[in-house]
């Protein structure tokens, strides 16, 4: 648990924010709290078992809420930093806060919804197990990175941000995070022109690399 806010802390200083880390753990337990009524209504109360061939309704394993949130947890924050770091990005060289979310979209979410494609076939092969338990799981998991992906990441967390415009970057005066300096398309604001070493500085270490992690992917 500690580890986990340690997380969204830490993601909070790099991409100089407080709301951004705040929306990434809210659509996370959106996504575990909608995984979890989908296994319950199929696996406990019977509503389409025989279509996913589940013969008999059980109570929920114990174990399956603690392994659902693990694994989520891990694929959420990793389809958050592909999208926000690079509207991060766009946003710090010049572009509105719309802008920067359609470019961040349009270059990160080609790559969060193939990985979510791969993840969601291989959870979804469990659910022909006749083993009651592998197949929860596969489904659960299968249903977690659907919503996940396709609900909240593609689609709640641009919206937000879009709605947020300038507020979504914004972090209180005297943190260790620095607030992402916007350059003009021509020039800084002081009329000098904007090079990419006067852009690039203008991130936190975490963030910069983030920023150039995102940049290499989206030109492949």
């Amino acid at each position: 648990m500690w580890r986990r806010l340690g997380c969204f802390a830490g993601r909070g200083v790099s991409v100089a924010s407080i709301l951004v880390p705040l929306k990434a753990a809210l659509g996370f337990l959106l996504s575990v709290l909608a995984s979890l009524g989908a296994v319950v209504a199929v696996f406990q109360w019977g509503c389409a078992a025989d279509l996913l061939g589940v013969h008999q309704t059980s109570p929920i394993m114990s174990m399956m809420p603690i392994f659902m949130v693990g694994v989520v947890f891990g694929l959420a924050m990793d389809y958050e930093v592909f999208l926000v770091t690079r509207m991060c990005q766009a946003h710090v060289h010049g572009e509105s806060p719309r802008e920067a979310v359609v470019t961040g979209f349009r270059h990160g979410a080609r790559v969060v919804t193939a990985a979510a494609i791969i993840m969601i076939s291989v959870f979804a092969g469990f659910i022909g197990s006749n083993e009651a338990m592998v197949k929860m799981i596969g489904f659960g998991l299968a249903i977690a990175v659907f919503f996940d992906t396709f609900i909240v990441r593609v689609t709640i967390v641009p919206a937000i941000l879009a709605l947020l415009g300038n507020r979504a970057w914004w972090l209180p005066k005297g943190s260790t995070g620095r607030s992402p300096t916007r350059f003009p398309a021509h020039g800084s604001a002081d009329g000098r022109p904007a090079t990419p070493q006067t852009r690039s500085t203008a991130l936190p270490l975490a963030a910069r690399c983030r920023c150039r992690l995102a940049a290499t992917t989206s030109t492949t």
